[in-house]
């Protein structure tokens, strides 16, 4: 539990945030009847992808992996509430993971190995920046 007190929580939560932008862009679309651009969620994906990376990757966090997997957790928890909140005021009924809640310990592996995936990119990176642990810190 230690290695949890570690990590840069605001970071973690931040970043989290930033991704709801998926979420939030998808309403948005729904809301206004509108047809979303096929390409559309990969895109939001990869740039969220890109955007995790660079601010992990281009600082000095201890623990990228870590950080990054906590980020994908962090966003699969704020998705879930904002779905639960949206939902109802928007549709009048309850939809996403809190109204089908098997889907939520899918959703939460899937969003932690984006994480994993973004948090081994972001140390590869700091790696490649030269960027090394503190002496007696594991790496990742």
């Amino acid at each position: 539990m230690d290695v949890l007190k570690e990590l840069r929580w605001p970071l973690v939560l931040g970043l989290g945030v930033l991704a709801l932008a998926r979420p939030v862009v998808n309403t948005v679309f729904d809301h206004i009847d509108a047809d979303r651009p096929a390409g559309l969620p990969v895109i939001l994906t990869s740039v969220i992808t890109v955007l995790w990376i660079a601010a992990v990757g281009f600082s000095a966090v201890t623990r990228p992996v870590l950080t990054l997997v906590c980020t994908g957790l962090a966003y699969a928890v704020l998705s879930t509430v904002l779905s639960g909140v949206l939902s109802p005021l928007l549709t009048g009924e309850l939809q996403g993971p809190l109204a089908k809640p098997f889907a939520i310990v899918p959703m939460l592996l899937v969003n932690g190995l984006w994480g994993a995936a973004a948090g081994s990119l972001a140390l590869l990176l700091q790696r490649a920046r030269g960027v090394r642990p503190p002496t007696g810190t594991p790496s990742a």
